[in-house]
C-alpha cells in the first residue's frame, strides 16, 4: 500500500491484538489485489452504557487505482456472533475480499461485458431461396437463413421489420445465426 493502514476505534481503546489481526487481514487483501492504495478501518464497539449484548460494527474503505471498495458491516440483530470483535472483523474482511475479487476480475477483463445486441431492419427477402438480408444502422448487409428466425415465421417477415440478431462470420461474410423480431 502507498498509504499506511489507518485504524480508528470508537467507544473503545486501541488494542495491539486487534491491530495485528486487522494488519494480517489487510495483507490477505493485498494478495487478492496488490494495487491497493490505502485502507481505512473503523472498529466501533457498542455504546458503553450497554452492559452486555452490544454488537460491534466494522467499516472498511479501500482505495484502488480506479475506484473504491467500501464495506459497512452493520450487525443484524439476529447475528449475536458480532458481540465478539474478531467475528465482526472476520465478516467485514470476508465481504471486502469478495468485493475486491469482483473489482479485480472486472479490471482484468475476466468478466464478460454485455454489449448491446445488434439490430437492424429486414432489407431484402427471398422466400423461394429461404434467405434474407438485414440492413444495419452502419449500412452493412447481414445475410440470414430461414432457419435463423427465432420465435417467428420466416414467411411473416416483411421488408422494414425491425429485428435483433446474433452475428457470426460465415463462409461468404457476416451472417445472422439468430434473428428475432424486435419488440
Amino acid at each position: 500500500m502507498q498509504t499506511p493502514l489507518q485504524v480508528t476505534y470508537r467507544n473503545m481503546d486501541s488494542s495491539p491484538a486487534i491491530e495485528a489481526d486487522i494488519q494480517s487481514r489487510v495483507d490477505k487483501l493485498e494478495d487478492i489485489n496488490g494495487q491497493i492504495i490505502s485502507c481505512k478501518v473503523v472498529v466501533e464497539a457498542p455504546p458503553r452504557h450497554q452492559q452486555q449484548g452490544g454488537l460491534f460494527r466494522v467499516s472498511i474503505d479501500l482505495t484502488c487505482p480506479e475506484g473504491k471498495v467500501v464495506v459497512n458491516k452493520e450487525p443484524s440483530g439476529l447475528n449475536r456472533a458480532h458481540e465478539d470483535c474478531y467475528v465482526a472483523l472476520r465478516d467485514a474482511f470476508n465481504a471486502a475480499a469478495r468485493q475486491l475479487e469482483k473489482y479485480s476480475e472486472i479490471r482484468r477483463g475476466d468478466v464478460k461485458s454485455h454489449s448491446e445486441t445488434p439490430f437492424g431492419h429486414i432489407g431484402y427477402l427471398a422466400p423461394m431461396e429461404d434467405y434474407g438480408m438485414i440492413n444495419t444502422p452502419d449500412n452493412r448487409q447481414i445475410y440470414f437463413h430461414r432457419n435463423s428466425v427465432h420465435r417467428a415465421d420466416f414467411d411473416a417477415l416483411d421488408i422494414g421489420t425491425p429485428v435483433t440478431f446474433k452475428e457470426e462470420e460465415g463462409i461468404k461474410g457476416p451472417q445472422a445465426v439468430v434473428v428475432k423480431i424486435k419488440d
